[in-house]
Parts: structure tokens; sequence; C-alpha cells
């Protein structure tokens, strides 16, 4: 690690041996509370399938959760007690990791009873929501700040038609074929791994399963088992494209989910024993980092035109694929993601009830420039995460603008933000 790193060592506690944890009332400490915490999450995810993202700590918690599980609002009060007795444990002198351990609790904590308000009726705004559940308010720019954009695409892609319409058929040039899918993933997440591997020192024993899958609102997605395991299921409902390949292998492997939960388990859970840890909640501010890092990782792990470069000189031959017109496929690529965060204002204006259900995907069609069945799988996924839309691209811009913030080698700041218990704020 470069010298920039080591304060950040003592803050997040990467680079050290567990310090002696301070004890509050009554000989409570941060190890009962997160224990506690552990419990009181997994009881969240008997009350919302889907809630717990990941858990990998004693089965006979999490079967005891699943007998016995509190009622929501028993949950609520749950939450109170537990930010109570954080709130009572002194951290006055203490080691700076001991300090960000009670602030990622707390946080965690205040994520899981916004939501546990949610599940009892409570409606939020979406930036409201987005704060409360990711620690992070994003901005909700007017649909029409994105025109210049569309503007520029149309300039790209002149001729007939709509602008979707030309989108969707110079795009239909790059789909992977689905005989060549498996080929085609295998490479590129060969190459993710290699170039990660390169620069972050993984766990020998890391490994995942990939399977192709269908009927789900989302493109990817990785569930993480424990032990450096991850099992990586991909929607193939949707044509893939050569560059989602790249996308898919960095965002849901190296140096994405699969490499930020292996480092977490064994940053703290085998090396330290703190088990809050060992669960994943999905509407956490831990997701906000997660996915933000993620999607950064791709453009980590292929800076400038390497991505590019590695899909005409690799990907485009195992996929049987003409590269003739790649370069203007990657500029596109680079508009489109300048449109990203439209969705964000069509998200609230839609959650609040503001624009129907046809009048969200016609934007989302506008804005996102996908054809109709796409729109509406992507309307799926609002309908089902809501806010946590936001950890993708917002995420993304707040974790790259940190890394690279930091002076030094960005492998080494990105390794040690998915070593550590750094919170969104701490971002910003």
């Amino acid at each position: 690690m470069r010298a920039f790193l080591i304060g950040l060592c003592a803050l997040v506690g990467a680079c050290a041996t567990s310090p002696a944890a301070p004890a509050g009332p009554g000989g409570d400490t941060l190890d009962a509370i997160a224990r506690d915490y552990v419990a009181f999450t997994l009881e969240i995810g008997e009350r919302e399938p889907g809630y717990v993202d990941a858990y990998y700590g004693p089965a006979e918690w999490a079967e005891a959760a699943k007998a016995n599980p509190r009622t929501v609002p028993q949950l609520i009060q749950g939450a109170a007690t537990l930010t109570e007795r954080l709130e009572a444990i002194s951290t006055a002198g203490a080691d700076p990791a001991i300090v960000q351990r009670k602030k990622y609790l707390l946080a965690h904590v205040s994520a899981a009873a916004a939501r546990l308000r949610m599940l009892s009726g409570e409606r939020m705004g979406f930036a409201d929501e987005a704060e409360a559940l990711f620690g992070v308010r994003p901005e909700l720019p007017p649909l029409s700040s994105f025109d210049p954009v569309l503007a520029e695409i149309d300039a790209l892609l002149p001729g007939p038609g709509s602008l979707t319409e030309r989108v969707t058929e110079f795009k239909s040039h790059y789909v992977i074929p689905k005989d060549r899918l498996q080929a085609v993933m295998d490479a590129a997440i060969a190459e993710c791994r290699a170039r990660t591997a390169r620069h972050i020192e993984l766990p020998a024993n890391e490994n995942f399963t990939l399977a192709f899958v269908g009927d789900k609102p989302w493109s990817g997605y990785n569930y993480y088992q424990g032990d450096a395991q991850s099992k990586i299921e991909i929607n193939a409902d949707f044509p893939i494209y050569t560059e989602r390949a790249i996308d898919l292998g960095c965002h849901e492997g190296y140096p994405g989910h699969h490499v930020y939960n292996a480092l977490l388990e064994r940053t703290f859970v085998r090396e330290r024993g703190w088990v809050e840890m060992s669960v994943y909640p999905l509407f956490s501010p831990m997701s906000f980092v997660a996915e933000g890092s993620a999607n950064y990782g791709i453009d980590l792990a292929f800076p400038g035109d390497e991505a590019l470069a590695f899909e005409r000189e690799v990907l485009f031959p195992l996929a049987g694929l003409d590269p003739a017109t790649a370069e203007k496929k990657a500029e596109l690529q680079g508009l489109l993601r300048r449109l990203a965060r439209a969705e964000y204002t069509i998200a609230d204006a839609y959650l609040a009830g503001r624009i129907d259900r046809d009048t969200a995907i016609d934007q989302l069609m506008t804005y996102s420039l996908s054809p109709r069945d796409k729109a509406t799988q992507r309307l799926r996924f609002i309908d089902t995460y809501r806010s946590y839309i936001i950890n993708y691209g917002l995420g993304r811009d707040v974790v790259q603008a940190w890394v690279e913030g930091q002076g030094g080698d960005r492998w080494d700041a990105m390794e040690t933000l998915l070593s550590s218990q750094i919170l969104p704020v701490d971002l910003l």
C-alpha cells in the first residue's frame, strides 16, 4: 500500500489486528450488539424476502430467525433499542477502527428502521427514501436537461425512424449469439479476473459458478455464498452485447461484487470476528458502496480504450461479429452513460403517482433509448427495488471521485474501499 493509505488503514481497520472494544452500561459491547444486529437483520429477511442479500454466519442463527421472527412493529422497536445501545457505547479515545465500527452499525440500523417503516406503509419521496436507505441524497434533474445528449446521439446515428429504433438497430449488430454466449462470457470474466488479480491479492480458494436464467427484473445478480464462493446468474431474456459481457464480468465478479464480499469476509469475519459483516442487508448503505464500486470497477479494470481493444481482439471473434463500427459503438456507449440519471427523475414521478405506468415506460424508452420490452423490464426493476437505482450511476460517480481523489494508485485505494467499513457519507 502507498503512504496515503496508512491513515485510511487506521480509519477502516483493514491493516491491524482487532483492537479492544469499549463497553457500555452493564458491560454491553459492540460485539454483543453486532450479534444482535445480525439476528435482527435475519428476522427482517423473514418479513421481506430478498432483504438479506447474503449471509454466511452460523446456520443456527438463520434457523432461529426463521423459527421465531419478530413482527414488523416489534422489529421497529428492536431498531430503536439497538440504536440506544450503540449510542450508549462511548468511543472517546478509542481506536479509529472502533469509532468507525460504531458509526457503521448506527448507519445500518437507521437504514433498517427506515425500511421497516416502509414495510409498515410509510411512503417517502424518492430522494428522501434513497437518503434514508443508502445514505446519499440524489439530485433529480429535469428530463429536458438530457435533451442535448439525445441530440448528440441523433447526430451520431442519423437516418429514418425514431432515435430509439436507430439505436436498437445499430446495437443489434453487436448481440452475442446465444450459442456463443458461454464462450464470450467465460473469456470476459477471465480477463476481468486477470486484470484484478494483478493488483489485489484474492483469497486462494475464491471461485464462482455462472448460470444463465430468465424472467428476472435484473440483468445479472451475484449471490455470495461465503467462503469466497459466489453464484452468478445472468438474465438471458434480452440481447447481451459484447460490451455488456465485460460489464457483467467486472460488476458481478472482478473487482465487483464477488471480490467485495470475499474481501469483507476475509478482513472482518475471519480476521477480526466482527460478525455484522457476515450479513448483507440489500437496502442499506452497504449497497451504495457495493454497486458503485462494482460499476467503477469496469473503468478501473479497462481504462481508456482498453475495453474496446479487448472486444475487437477477443470478444468479436469469439462471437463471430464484425468490428467495423466498433469505435462508433464505444462513442455511443459513452453518450448513453450520460443519460443514466434520467431514470431517477422518471422513477420519482412514477413512484409518487404523478405519471402512470405507460408514461413511465414511454419516458424510459425516450431517455434510455431502449425498446419497449427492455424499458418495461426496467420499470419492473423500479417497481421491485425503487430508489435502489441510485446506487449504480450515482454510486459509481461518487466512488470514482473518492478513489481518484486519494492521490495514489487507484487500485490501492479501491482495495482499501473493498476491505472496509467506509460509509457513503465518508466518500462524499
